[in-house]
């Protein structure tokens, strides 16, 4: 019998290489998060069962991730009648759940280095219900039609399994190497040693989740096309096929999480440590361990075993919580959360900015906690952001899945809960019938959420502009954060490992004890990052000004992604910045260096509210090196390239001496000179628009830039109050460094910028 359910690698590697070729036919996109161990350290790996599709793809996972085989259980009813699809299933991996040694096969396995895989509710739990109206887990049983807690056949298999590795150790401290042989022998291992070698490794099991996100309720080509060609389905078999088909054939993120891992022996009191020593002592065989007659046969042991029914219940519970308490949190847990607290403090109707700002401020509350493990939508600010202008494709998403259940009704930014939504529906009509209440049910188990969704109702009206500031200024540096992990990948690498650059790269806010009305923005230049701006941010600080050194995107991360950005993308960032730093003061000057001076002059030429005048330090309208005109021709050819190869280009990237290798890229993307040229091309247009109090500072013999540049600037300014200062420099980075007294030049400008708006609050009063 055990010959007859041992794996087949061939037909385990051929299915592998199938799936390996149809995932990209799907929609689907599968993420498995685990720490570095984990996988390699883990024996048995529990999940939880929501898709039939979803019952392969771990053992897949594992397998690309480790080159383990994995072992797991089917129905009975799936080996009979069918010798082809039967032996196809043993081949890879499968047993059947009536296997009279079940429990025995599955752990020989694992001594063989196999993974187990169990899905211990024993049955897909569709309304993710698994906290019961007492608040103790459960899941609802369609076989038994009440609710019951997990399966315990994996906390018994791997409690056995660690008493047996204990008489082992026994038998080996013992010197009994003959036993030892043959129990090597019985299961299949090369030697002895081998055995107590595998014995010494703690058995351990990984609670994992599987969420699925999102989950979408309109018919699909699944179900028009089986109705078409099998006639009338039942609905059971109607809701699966939507359901299912949405998930794997529709964009859907399907995140695999693994738990901390658990050690059984790791948690057993004194006196199950006791018994599990008393069993291990006179077992025979594995077998032994798993044979109700063998631990029934005598007093002590019966007690002894008893005893372990504890350890088997309390290791069944904690993988429960830890299974649903891993699940991946989306945007649609947190609006189903929040359209049923407001419902609770009788709100049936909210305006969709209201829900958007409830979810947002519901994100804050969440990000600082480590222990809920949020989708990647709620880590990138530049998704989850979007909540605020109104522009959330996921929060869209979610509220027309609901209004087409006929859960809430929307009339222009107006959203009413319909009654449909107290309503119970039967077990196998609930995913159609009420999304929300799937979403809730499935995150309920992670208390933080319900939790920070309370919370953010609770704050709403008392939310501030420094409040929304504070928030914004985070979201800045987590967007460095999400951007700098976004290029770490093997093609970055060569590039990356070249870079130079140690300074810190994060946006930096210094608000001072006692500040001025007039606030300071702080714009690096090209390739650097806002270290470049610091040493004047804290001399501008000092002299109790308000400041924020904006991060232009693209800059302090990686060269590939200053490849990706185009100059508004820079010119985005600048205005983000200025939206956080009016929080903190009644006007604002923006002060840039290089590319930062040049997109500092095309934001003074839009005329945004409460800006008080501008500072350009070396802005680029010509340059020294006259190469520069070919580069839209590089990345014409580059983007030619990257159109008919696989290459990225002729030349993506130019290396370049810096003034200043711990803050600059040493790599230049020509992509982003080109974005550079465009840039100062707009500018030429615009400058005459420029009608506030303008500083321009050059450098005498700047090395970059060519000189002329600053008077060509000068004289196209659109402002009768305008002022040009010359340093004596021929360095380029004379902000950094404070060429020329360049600090004070600014401080002088700043000061009668001042004095400015303070007279004119005087004159007010």
């Amino acid at each position: 019998m055990k010959a007859y359910f041992d794996l087949n690698q061939q037909t385990y590697d051929w299915c592998v290489r199938v799936f390996d070729r149809a995932k990209n036919l799907l929609g689907v996109r599968i993420v498995m998060h685990h720490d570095a161990r984990q996988l390699a350290d883990g024996d048995i790996f529990l999940f939880n069962h929501f898709a039939r599709a979803e019952t392969f793809i771990p053992q897949y996972c594992i397998y690309k991730e480790t080159g383990a085989l994995c072992r797991s259980i089917a129905a009975a009813e799936l080996f009979a009648g069918n010798d082809r699809f039967g032996n196809l299933l043993r081949d890879v991996g499968a047993v059947p759940n009536n296997h009279p040694a079940l429990l025995s096969l599955l752990a020989i396995d694992i001594l063989k280095g196999r993974k187990i895989i169990i899905f211990p509710e024993g049955g897909m739990v569709k309304d993710r219900q698994v906290i019961d109206d007492e608040g103790e887990y459960s899941i609802f049983s369609r076989s038994a039609g009440n609710r019951r807690k997990h399966h315990s056949g994996a906390a018994r298999l791997a409690i056995g399994l660690q008493i047996f590795k204990q008489a082992v150790l026994n038998k080996f401290s013992h010197g009994k190497h003959r036993e030892l042989e043959h129990w090597a022998e019985a299961l299949d291992l090369p030697s002895a040693a081998v055995l107590v070698e595998r014995a010494r490794r703690p058995v351990t099991v990984v609670p994992a989740n599987i969420t699925f996100y999102p989950l979408r309720v309109e018919d699909n080509f699944l179900s028009r096309g089986a109705d078409l060609l099998v006639g009338k389905l039942s609905p059971r078999a109607v809701e699966e096929l939507i359901i299912e088909g949405n998930l794997f054939f529709k964009a859907t993120d399907m995140d695999i999480r693994c738990g901390a891992p658990i050690r059984p022996a790791d948690h057993w009191q004194w006196w199950e440590r006791l018994s599990a020593g008393y069993i291990a002592r006179g077992t025979p065989s594995l077998e032994a361990v798993f044979e109700h007659e063998y631990l029934l046969d005598n007093p002590v042991r019966k007690l002894a075993a008893k005893s372990l029914n504890t350890s088997i219940d309390s290791l069944r519970d904690r993988s429960m919580r830890e299974i649903y308490r891993v699940v991946t949190v989306n945007m649609s847990h947190l609006a189903a959360w929040a359209i049923i607290v407001l419902l609770e403090r009788g709100t049936r109707e909210f305006s969709m900015a209201r829900l958007a700002q409830v979810i947002y401020l519901a994100i804050k509350r969440l990000q600082p906690h480590s222990a809920v493990h949020l989708h990647r939508s709620l880590i990138n600010p530049s998704t989850y952001r979007a909540l605020l202008d109104g522009h959330s494709d996921n929060l869209r998403e979610f509220l027309t899945a609901a209004a087409s259940a006929n859960l809430i009704l929307i009339e222009g930014d107006s959203i009413r809960a319909l009654d449909k939504l107290s309503l119970d529906h039967s077990f196998d009509r609930i995913r159609l019938e009420n999304p929300i209440e799937v979403y809730a049910n499935e995150s309920e188990p992670v208390a933080e959420v319900v939790q920070a969704v309370r919370g953010a109702i609770a704050e709403i009206d008392s939310v501030d502009l420094i409040d929304h500031a504070r928030h914004a200024f985070d979201d800045e540096l987590r967007a460095l954060d999400w951007d700098r992990r976004l290029y770490t990948k093997a093609k970055h690498q060569e590039i990356n490992a070249q870079e130079t650059a140690t300074a810190n790269p994060a946006p930096f806010l210094l608000l001072p004890g006692t500040p001025r009305r007039l606030g300071v923005l702080l714009v690096h230049g090209f390739l650097a990052a806002p270290g470049e701006m610091r040493p004047l941010g804290d001399k501008l600080v000092a002299a109790h000004y308000p400041v924020l050194g904006v991060r232009l995107k693209g800059h302090g991360t990686s060269p590939w992604d200053l490849r990706e950005r185009s100059w508004r993308d820079w010119k985005q960032s600048i205005k983000k910045s200025y939206a956080i730093l009016r929080a903190y003061c009644a006007e604002v000057v923006i002060v840039g260096f290089s590319t930062g001076g040049a997109l500092t002059l095309s934001i003074a030429a839009d005329s945004p509210a409460d800006l008080a005048g501008i500072v350009a330090i070396a802005p680029p309208f010509k340059f020294r090196n006259r190469n520069m005109r070919y580069v839209p021709l590089v990345h014409g050819a580059n983007q030619l390239v990257g159109w008919v190869s696989n290459h990225e280009g002729v030349v993506p990237f130019r290396p370049t001496d810096t003034e200043h290798p711990t803050i600059n890229y040493r790599n230049m993307p020509i992509r982003g000179l080109y974005e550079l040229t465009r840039m100062v091309a707009e500018l030429k247009k615009s400058l005459k628009s420029v009608t506030c109090p303008v500083l321009v500072i050059q450098g005498t013999e700047d090395h970059v830039v060519d000189p002329h540049s600053a008077q060509m600037v000068y004289d196209k300014l659109g402002s009768a109050d305008k002022t040009l200062q010359w340093v004596e420099s021929k360095r380029h980075g004379i902000v950094f460094e404070d060429v020329g007294n360049t600090h004070a030049l600014i401080l002088e400008f700043l000061a009668k910028l001042d004095s400015r708006l303070v007279k004119r609050d005087e004159g007010m009063r």
